[in-house]
């Protein structure tokens, strides 16, 4: 598990959301999400989906914050 994909589980542990409720908020399918939480590459604008579906900056899931 790389940064990015350790910040984006955390952070949706944080916010006590499912894969599945991260999937719905992003229209991410949910397999994709397991898949990038695991490490699998992905592209910038996943990210963006992804850091605002989790109400937090673009930076944090960078660093890992």
């Amino acid at each position: 598990m790389n940064t990015i994909s350790q910040a984006v589980y955390l952070t949706r542990l944080a916010k006590g959301l499912t894969q599945k409720e991260l999937s719905v908020r992003t229209g991410i399918p949910q397999p994709n999400i397991s898949q990038i939480e695991k490490g699998r590459d992905f592209k910038v604008s996943t990210l963006c989906q992804l850091a605002a579906a989790l109400d937090v900056p673009v930076e944090d899931l960078i660093k890992g914050s």
